[in-house]
């Protein structure tokens, strides 16, 4: 496929492919076959937990060689077609295995929502299955390695499916031959609702026993405390630490921490977007759509309106939702700050009218 993924990306090729592009004839043949896209194969599927409701799964996925490869705690946008429909629906995940190289297998383990759509099939996915991929994503990274020795300790703190970041950090550290002993010890602070919602129990415990200088330290149905922490690791504010987990786990890590420039971290979590008493009108002229502004982002105000915009993260990491704004004021909901450039490029799943705006849509 090399000789072929040459020709194939091309631009004699790509300008005779046009207007579908060069993948779309290539998945005909064969759906591993890709110039520029990336997709995978799930090769296998592994419950974690059997939780009522919510059970975690760990998928494999054996990607097209377009894949480049990832940093350990990266994330990926996974695109799933839905049965009967022309819709994708796309998703992001943290990769959960350790570091790759272009075209390895990854893992991201999943837990299932009861509104997710996109979780809750690929919890229950068949291996065969194939799946549309992003390259991998985000800055939440590991930037030590066994080839960059130092002294100072490296702390992780997560909560439920935070882990799998983390996990990824971790696995490729011990991979790669790192032995805590010559600098940089581990700790690792997980908290689950019970023992039955322990993601990677039986590895953790393996790494618990091993002599590698890693201390784990698993938390069932206890809230995060900054003073246990402070008995944990006293020097916490002065440590490296990633902390990725729930919204309100995540708020405690962040005042235990003060201003501290060592701490991390990693939510996703769809932001909240009303803010007291909305004005104006919000036009959407693709469609010759009009609401009174409810004070929501673009996005939530399109869909009750009933359009259907193309979406992914819904927490302003992906950009598949970018729009134009022709005219008016947004806001972005994460950072607050304010923009009224007009004709500028925005992310509809966080920004939202202040007054009168005008979207094509």
């Amino acid at each position: 496929m090399t000789v072929v993924s040459r020709i194939a990306r091309s631009r004699t090729v790509a300008a005779l492919a046009s207007p579908h592009g060069v993948d779309h004839y290539l998945s005909r043949v064969n759906p591993m076959w890709a110039a520029h896209e990336v997709r995978a194969r799930v090769v296998d599927v592994r419950r974690e937990t059997d939780t009522p409701g919510a059970p975690v799964a760990t998928l494999t996925l054996r990607p097209t060689a377009t894949w480049r490869g990832h940093r350990a705690g990266q994330y990926v946008q996974v695109g799933l077609d839905l049965p009967g429909s022309a819709r994708r629906m796309t998703r992001c995940f943290s990769i959960s295995s350790p570091a790759s190289g272009a075209g390895e297998e990854i893992t991201l383990t999943v837990r299932s929502h009861a509104d997710g759509q996109v979780s809750k099939r690929l919890v229950d996915a068949e291996p065969g299955q194939l799946l549309h991929l992003s390259q991998a994503q985000g800055d939440f990274t590991l930037p030590v390695s066994p080839a960059t020795p130092g002294i100072d300790p490296l702390l992780f703190i997560t909560g439920g499916s935070g882990i799998t970041p983390a996990m990824s950090m971790v696995r490729t550290l011990l991979r790669d031959g790192y032995d805590g002993r010559a600098g940089r010890p581990v700790t690792f602070l997980h908290h689950a609702r019970s023992e039955a919602d322990q993601i990677y129990a039986d590895e953790l415990a393996r790494i618990a026993a091993e002599d590698n200088d890693v201390t784990v330290h698993l938390r069932h149905g206890a809230r995060f405390s900054e003073l246990e922490l402070r008995r944990l690791v006293p020097r916490f504010r002065d440590t490296d630490t990633w902390a990725c987990g729930p919204a309100g786990m995540i708020d405690l890590v962040r005042a235990a921490y003060g201003d501290s420039p060592r701490l991390r971290l990693e939510l996703f979590k769809p932001p909240s977007t009303s803010v007291g008493t909305a004005e104006g009108d919000l036009t959407f002229a693709g469609s010759d759509g009009q609401v009174a502004n409810s004070g929501g982002s673009i996005l939530e105000q399109a869909e009750q309106l009933g359009l259907t915009p193309e979406f992914g993260c819904r927490m302003g990491i992906c950009f598949t939702c970018t729009t134009r704004k022709a005219e008016g004021t947004v806001r972005n909901v994460l950072s607050g700050a304010e923009s009224s450039l007009p004709d500028e490029d925005i992310q509809i799943c966080v920004s939202a009218p202040v007054g009168d705006c005008v979207v094509d849509l």
